[in-house]
């Protein structure tokens, strides 16, 4: 089954609460994308739901053609996912950490060594390795996520603000790990509040208010549909942002 991720009609209560509203989205393999809204537009409800971690109240949703719900299991053998913010085993090294989850994830545990310590070379994390991960940085922890939800090749990865406490150097590496996951014909889902790079790295972008989809295009083509905008003042111009004071 190609990666693929299939939205239909989501819909996500908390309580009387409707954080998303009727969703329907179809994000082919080989495509990173952009997910934007505003603080509580349900971006990251309708992220947990694609990785299994809430289930929807109505509608579905598919991962690599498996049920989220009906299939969970299979579904995360497939995904990689950054929350936005994320507990981890303080008292466990970053070097155990890794391999904790390639066991979960039944990994060989020498391959799964070798793709993540290029990604830590890559990433200036190898000498903290052996560390506890109690010590590490904010942006060391973040690195550490990252490493944590690629090392196991997933056909589909999940990012909630990934660059949250990365410095310029780990950003633009990482930039070129998501450009080759998805050339390789994965599925990238990107969020983020940093339009600036959801523009210049994204091959499509879906922008989403109070849980409805608004709309959805390339940078290029939601730039064409408001000429003489950028896309920060198309965001604000289209969603709640726009008339907060």
């Amino acid at each position: 089954m190609n990666p693929s991720i299939e939205i239909r009609d989501l819909v996500r209560r908390y309580g009387d609460v409707e954080a998303v509203r009727g969703l329907t989205l179809d994000i082919p393999g080989g495509e990173i994308f952009g997910l934007l809204g505003p603080n509580g537009a349900g971006k990251s409800t309708t992220l947990r739901v694609l990785a299994t971690l809430i289930r929807p109240t109505a509608g579905s949703v598919r991962i690599c053609g498996h049920d989220v719900v009906a299939d969970a299991d299979q579904v995360r053998r497939r995904i990689g996912y950054v929350p936005e913010a994320a507990d981890l085993y303080d008292a466990l090294t970053g070097r155990e950490f890794l391999e904790l989850l390639s066991d979960l994830h039944l990994l060989d545990r020498a391959e799964a060594a070798a793709r993540s310590g290029a990604m830590l070379d890559a990433l200036a994390l190898a000498s903290e390795i052996d560390r506890p991960v109690g010590d590490y940085s904010k942006g060391m922890k973040q690195k550490l996520l990252l490493v944590a939800a690629l090392q196991h090749d997933p056909d589909v990865l999940l990012l909630d603000e990934p660059l949250d406490g990365l410095d310029v150097a780990a950003q633009e590496t990482l930039k070129g790990l998501l450009h080759k996951h998805a050339s390789s014909g994965r599925v990238v889902v990107y969020s983020s509040h940093i339009l600036e790079v959801v523009e210049r790295l994204c091959d499509r972008v879906g922008i989403i208010d109070r849980g409805r989809l608004i709309a959805l295009g390339s940078p290029a083509e939601l730039l064409a549909a408001h000429p003489g905008r950028t896309l920060p003042e198309i965001f604000l111009r289209l969603t709640s942002a726009g008339s907060a004071g």
